[in-house]
């Protein structure tokens, strides 16, 4: 029964809108081209639906959680670019067969917490996702924060990922990866750890890759004149791109309860608990079970 809190998986009417586009983001057959990236091409078959959604059933996965690829952009366009596109990205996603549940996005240039509202009413949507570029700072925060205000009204949590960014040219294709994404989930870590409690006092979230590993950094911080203070019990610690070490080094700052599983499929493939050795059944049951339940519903089976 075990739940993958962070996917990516492109539903046809996504596509076709990304394709209907001549001004990046956009697809040119299944050539993808961002701002600041050179073309890149994509896999079709990562999203082919009725294939991923054989694959996790096969693996035993009862829900897999999809977002939109806060790296395209999307949220970050102008209201009028945005909204066919994040049209196309609610309509699809909603109607992706199990075990799919989704994320709903929401533009950050021109926010629009009425539809946000609106998404969150719908089937299969869990909660928010939105770009760590648009939590970078306090002032990001408060700027967001109405649709923040939502996901509290509604009990839905938030789960952050990393948003736009460039790389450099002539550096290896996993840079942005690495590099920027990293910076970017540290960068809105520190922004809530700061600010973000004081001002939403119930929301549950999440960051993605173990929020770029943000809270190893507590020495650090602490040297520096700041303080880790006391564990947020609402926040919440997804996997993906990372493995046992970095696990374990996480687990023994922040403790196992925030930690859950995610893939960031078809870019990386969700570890088993056999990759995790010395962590035994227990902890596997509640990176894969109970922690997720407590992130999306609020509660500990």
């Amino acid at each position: 029964m075990r739940t993958d809190c962070h996917q990516h998986l492109w539903p046809a009417p996504f596509v076709d809108a990304l394709r209907a586009r001549s001004a990046p983001p956009f697809l040119d057959g299944w050539t993808l081209h961002l701002t600041g990236e050179a073309p890149h091409p994509v896999d079709p078959a990562a999203h082919d639906v009725e294939a991923r959604a054989t694959l996790e059933r096969a693996q035993g996965t009862a829900r897999a959680l999809v977002s939109l690829s806060s790296p395209l952009g999307v949220e970050h366009l102008p209201g009028e670019e945005a909204a066919p596109l994040l049209a196309a990205w609610h309509d699809g996603a909603c109607a992706l067969p199990d075990p799919f549940g989704v994320w709903a996005a929401a533009g950050v240039h021109d926010v629009d917490p009425g539809a946000l509202t609106e998404q969150l009413g719908r089937d299969r949507v869990v909660g928010l996702q939105l770009p760590a570029t648009a939590l970078a700072d306090p002032a990001g925060l408060e700027r967001v924060g109405p649709l923040l205000e939502v996901c509290e009204r509604a009990g839905a949590p938030l789960l952050v990922h990393p948003g736009p960014a460039g790389a450099p040219v002539d550096v290896p294709g996993w840079w942005p990866a690495v590099v920027p994404y990293v910076q970017q989930l540290h960068a809105a870590w520190c922004t809530w750890h700061v600010a973000g409690r004081a001002n939403h006092p119930t929301l549950r979230l999440a960051f993605v890759a173990l929020a770029g590993l943000a809270p190893l950094h507590h020495e650090r911080l602490t040297a520096r004149g700041g303080a880790l203070g006391a564990l947020d019990p609402l926040v919440h610690y997804e996997t993906s791109s990372y493995g046992a070490r970095a696990v374990d080094a996480l687990v023994r700052v922040v403790g196992v309860d925030p930690v859950v599983l995610g893939s960031d499929r078809p870019y990386a493939d969700p570890f088993a608990p056999a990759d995790l050795p010395g962590f035994g059944a227990a902890f596997a049951h509640a990176l894969t079970v109970t922690n997720p339940a407590h992130l999306l519903e609020g509660s500990r089976p």
